[in-house]
């Protein structure tokens, strides 16, 4: 029997948007990550559903990983000094899974105490429970979205955590094949902070810069996985210091220092301007990325292509996948495919008046 061979440009990495703001099912993205099974080793899978909560979509709802008895109190304890915990639970498992030796999962719905600058309140809690609470890991912080993740394939993940009784109208997923970094219920992917979440196929050579340019900022890394600073510079640079989503190429993977002297002016100062202001936020080393956040999604790749990322369209609805197949898995006819071009941003957002007024946009930036 022949033996299985390595995939040498896994993970996988998949994505839906309904522009129009149309459930759809976890089961979908699900379907789709099924696909691409042989992209993933079965130390790592998850999702992320936007919209999924709307009967709380005004409380911030964070999903918290516990593997160590007692530490839920010291979290409750926490949340409940920053916090009013409007709703609290155990989020759902199907108690049948083959997964076993898993920790617990619970999710709480919360206003903050204090409404002057709230989202700096949950980076901040976030990071203190995951850096001081022994055993405990916050893995979803945002409003209206939840990150569904652990030790498994894809598929095995969003039928533990029952993804099929869930309707959201954003879904990112994330099949791992951990190449330098332990496989782990946190560990897996998306990643995410407030709303921002992020799946990565590849590896981050530049990890430590990454890192240590963070704690200028006040974020600490925990979660033993690169991809964990992806989504901490989404924040800072996107809410932060509120960079269009569309320039998130010119810094993740901005152009060569000898491409840049090749330039024609003004072109040439300004990238100069962005490798000097962001350059402890370049990415280096192989990466296709997804990032959801609220009301919309993109895409993006490394700056020369080392990692694959298609893009598709079908009337209201936005796909990003690392193959085809899975696209076509789930939406056999397509208005559109292409891929994505080296250090490409492509990005679809809600209709206008859909979700807050966002603005519709689904194109190749």
């Amino acid at each position: 029997m022949r033996e299985r061979e390595r995939i040498p440009s896994g993970c996988a990495v998949a994505g839906i948007l309904s522009q129009s703001g149309q459930p759809v099912g976890g089961e979908t993205i699900i379907q789709a990550m099924r696909v691409m099974h042989e992209r993933s080793n079965g130390l790592g899978g998850g999702f992320a559903g936007y919209g999924i909560y709307p009967d709380f979509a005004a409380l911030y709802a964070f999903h918290v990983l516990c593997d160590c008895k007692g530490s839920i109190d010291e979290v409750e304890a926490m949340l409940r000094k920053n916090f009013v915990v409007e709703h609290q639970e155990t989020v759902p498992i199907w108690e049948h899974s083959p997964l076993r030796d898993h920790p617990e999962f619970m999710r709480y719905f919360l206003r903050p105490r204090e409404s002057e600058n709230e989202e700096e309140l949950v980076v901040q809690t976030v990071m203190e429970i995951n850096a001081r609470i022994e055993g405990a890991y916050v893995i979803s912080s945002g409003k209206n979205l939840g990150v569904f993740k652990g030790v498994g394939y894809p598929e095995d993940i969003g039928e533990f955590f029952r993804l099929d009784e869930y309707q959201g109208y954003c879904w990112i997923a994330h099949g791992r094949f951990p190449t330098n970094s332990v496989g782990w219920w946190g560990g897996a992917h998306p990643f995410n902070l407030l709303h921002f979440s992020v799946v990565h196929n590849g590896e981050l050579s530049s990890y430590g810069i990454n890192r240590r340019y963070l704690e200028n900022f006040g974020y600490f890394c925990t979660l033993q996985t690169d991809t964990e600073v992806i989504a901490y510079l989404l924040d800072l640079l996107l809410r932060r210091h509120r960079v269009p989503p569309e320039a998130l190429g010119t810094i993740f993977a901005s152009p060569f220092w000898s491409q840049i002297e090749t330039m024609s002016e003004p072109e040439r100062s300004l990238y100069r301007a962005i490798r000097v202001t962001y350059g402890g936020a370049l990415l280096n080393g192989p990466f296709s990325i997804i990032v959801g956040f609220e009301g919309g999604m993109l895409g993006l790749v490394d700056r020369i292509k080392l990692r694959p990322m298609v893009a598709a369209w079908n009337g209201d609805m936005f796909y990003l996948a690392s193959e085809e197949s899975a696209i076509r898995e789930i939406a056999p006819e397509l208005d559109r495919v292409c891929a994505l071009r080296a250090g490409e941003v492509v990005m679809g957002r809600l209709k206008e008046g859909v979700l807050h007024g966002q603005e519709f946009a689904a194109s190749r930036v």
